[in-house]
């Protein structure tokens, strides 16, 4: 009773109500300028790709499009249409890659958390520590190591450059420990008791449980992937096997001059928008807590 009378109250006083209540409004003054802030980037781009060349190069800088026009999307794909490899190539060697680099990275990563959560073991204290010491380096700082790792497997030229450099993600396996650590060890033994076995359990038990941490995990490793011109300028050379990314990167910047500019505004949003999308859908889970997936 205690407890019901203390809810009615915060919920009166409008701290989180039911409904609308006037007591929200302070927190809307707050959030409504807050949200716009961070809005202010996404839709720069937004503008950016669309302004015609004066736009572009405006002083003092706009930051809205006056005069909106599709001439830098037209000009991108007129270039690409006189490539010797069509755009589709290396369009599907993004998708085919970053799918990969997603499912692989998500299950390395929910059975390393796993494992560091829930198992007891000779070695695994000193992996756990292993992975909490990586989160410390930049990717910047492992290039060289990564690119001899790369030759030694013998992968120069070979599609799987683009995905096993950036299947270990320290920071995913973190997440989903530290969300995995909130399950109940009883619930994994009632699952042995019944005769599951542990693939078993990270399929039925641990992976929906810790939907929430494996989202955040699946918008890093898109956006990791997507996004990544290092195999590709690095450790590839035949053209038919680089991504989307390092293709649409060689149609703008410097190399091009002024005009250029209109076509590195235009790959700035086509590179963009994936991730924006994917985070939109994905924003609900990313932002779900153990309270929303039945842990109390």
């Amino acid at each position: 009773m205690a407890g019901r009378k203390k809810r009615y109250s915060i919920q009166r006083n409008g701290v989180n109500p039911q409904h609308f209540s006037s007591g929200q409004i302070k927190f809307y003054l707050y959030l409504i300028p807050l949200a716009v802030f961070m809005a202010l980037p996404i839709v720069f781009i937004f503008f950016n790709a669309f302004k015609p060349m004066d736009e572009l190069f405006a002083y003092p800088p706009r930051f809205y499009v006056r005069n909106p026009t599709w001439n830098n999307f037209t000009t991108l794909f007129s270039m690409t249409a006189n490539s010797d490899i069509p755009a589709s190539r290396y369009l599907f060697n993004s998708i085919l890659s970053t799918a990969l680099v997603v499912v692989g990275t998500v299950w390395i990563s929910v059975s390393a958390g796993y494992t560091f959560s829930k198992k007891r073991g000779k070695g695994i204290s000193l992996f756990q520590r292993l992975n909490t010491l990586a989160l410390m380096f930049v990717p910047v700082a492992v290039a060289i190591p990564r690119y001899y790792i790369i030759v030694t497997l013998g992968l120069q030229n070979n599609f799987l450059a683009h995905i096993v450099p950036l299947l270990a993600m320290p920071v995913g396996v973190f997440l989903v420990k530290q969300f995995i650590d909130q399950i109940p060890d009883a619930l994994i033994e009632a699952a042995v008791i019944d005769g599951a076995g542990e693939f078993l359990i990270l399929r039925r038990i641990i992976i929906p449980l810790a939907m929430p941490a494996l989202s955040t995990v699946v918008i890093l490793a898109f956006q990791s992937s997507w996004n990544s011109v290092e195999a590709s300028t690095m450790y590839i050379d035949n053209e038919a096997l680089k991504n989307f990314a390092f293709y649409l990167s060689t149609f703008s910047g410097a190399s091009n001059g002024v005009a250029g500019q209109g076509v590195a505004a235009a790959t700035t949003l086509i590179q963009f928008l994936p991730n924006l999308v994917l985070f939109i859908i994905m924003q609900s889970k990313v932002m779900d807590s153990m309270v929303h997936s039945g842990i109390k």
